[in-house]
């Protein structure tokens, strides 16, 4: 078993858990996707003190992983520019089902349940044009893609269910392509917003980030129970410029 030194310190995301229905997993409060020390990728099951309940293999990276709301699932997330995403039950220790993002498609790391866990949103890149989509696949349909949605901008990060048909999402304003691995492409022009986006694809609110702020890319995002939305940013100008 990894020390908890070791492994924290590959520890790619966390994302706190429900307590409801996930007592056959362990009741693990967060799950996490790292490399433990052999090298090896796994979905881990962590306590309120950081150890670990339950470690699950992944076949690469992963980034983060969306926890089902009332069913010990998770689905693991390929770190991006990755196509693969794995549904996980946690009980049984076992991959459910294996989803690949679409041709012309790539994931971005992050999903979030909506409508009680009945559709599963995935933050994705079209490829050709750089634009945002949100891939929305059934839970009852074997998690069958079942449409997409604008996300409201460039390089959406994470996303999080906001209302019950509602998401908030990261749009990180970073424009990439698999050709070009994960080099950014438009860091001079990119420009990140925040934006709250129905079910239908309606953007219902958009928060821009000012012209001396746009170099910082919103990446993750943290909900206060009365709905107030917190996010962080990652600074993508030159290391020596002082960040605004």
């Amino acid at each position: 078993m990894p020390s908890r030194r070791h492994f924290l310190a590959g520890l790619a995301a966390a994302s706190s858990l429900p307590a409801m229905g996930w007592a056959a997993a362990g009741s693990p409060v967060y799950l996490a996707a790292a490399r433990d020390p052999s090298g090896d990728y796994a979905l881990f099951g962590l306590d309120g003190t950081g150890h670990d309940i339950f470690r699950i293999p992944l076949p690469d990276r992963g980034h983060a992983a969306a926890a089902h709301p009332t069913a010990p699932e998770a689905v693991a997330f390929a770190r991006r520019p990755g196509r693969f995403a794995l549904v996980i039950d946690c009980e049984k220790g076992q991959v459910a089902h294996r989803l690949e993002a679409p041709v012309g498609r790539h994931f971005y790391g992050h999903g979030a349940f909506l409508q009680g866990g009945a559709i599963l949103a995935t933050s994705e890149n079209e490829i050709a044009t750089g634009e945002g989509r949100i891939g929305l696949w059934s839970r009852a349909e074997g998690y069958a893609r079942i449409g997409e949605i604008a996300s409201g901008g460039i390089g959406p990060h994470e996303i999080r269910r906001w209302a019950e048909d509602v998401l908030v999402v990261a749009n990180g304003g970073i424009r990439t392509h698999p050709d070009s691995g994960r080099e950014k492409l438009n860091i001079d022009v990119m420009r990140p917003n925040l934006s709250y986006v129905s079910l239908s694809g309606e953007v219902l609110e958009q928060a821009v980030l000012p012209d001396d702020l746009h170099k910082n890319s919103i990446r993750h995002l943290a909900l206060a129970p009365d709905g107030q939305v917190a996010f962080a940013m990652q600074w993508q100008g030159e290391q020596n410029d002082a960040v605004p």
